[in-house]
């Protein structure tokens, strides 16, 4: 149940902060950057299972190593390297095959997925890790 717990708390942090980010920091961004490659309506389905798979991911790789072993001094730049990598995964592969894809997403998203992993890592360690 511990588990549980730390996956959704999470979660939940994670959401909050990306929706901060979406929903109020960069709420034209995408809009004015993607134009006609954005779709009208978010495919929430699509959107749910990134953030059960992505959260998971990290939750496996970064967090619970990190909270097991009570080795949280390094676990933040774990965090950052998940959201990076993942990330880059998706925009650079998007500016390789993607007519058009905005390098400026890119290197924002890239920027973006690193804080909100670090973010996320750094609040679960302060919540669980003590």
């Amino acid at each position: 149940m511990h588990n549980f717990n730390i996956y959704l708390t999470m979660l939940v942090i994670f959401l909050a902060i990306d929706m901060l980010w979406l929903g109020v920091l960069s709420k034209n961004l995408y809009k004015e950057q993607m134009g006609s490659l954005m779709a009208k309506k978010p495919k929430w389905s699509a959107a749910i299972l990134f953030y059960a798979i992505y959260i998971f991911g990290l939750y496996i790789l970064v967090i619970h190593p990190a909270v097991v072993d009570m080795s949280g001094l390094s676990t933040w730049w774990k965090g950052f390297v998940f959201g990076l990598t993942a990330y880059a995964t998706y925009d650079l592969t998007n500016l390789a095959v993607i007519k058009n894809w905005p390098v400026k997403i890119t290197f924002i998203d890239l920027l973006w997925g690193s804080t909100v992993t670090t973010l996320t890592t750094i609040s679960v360690l302060y919540i669980f890790a003590r």
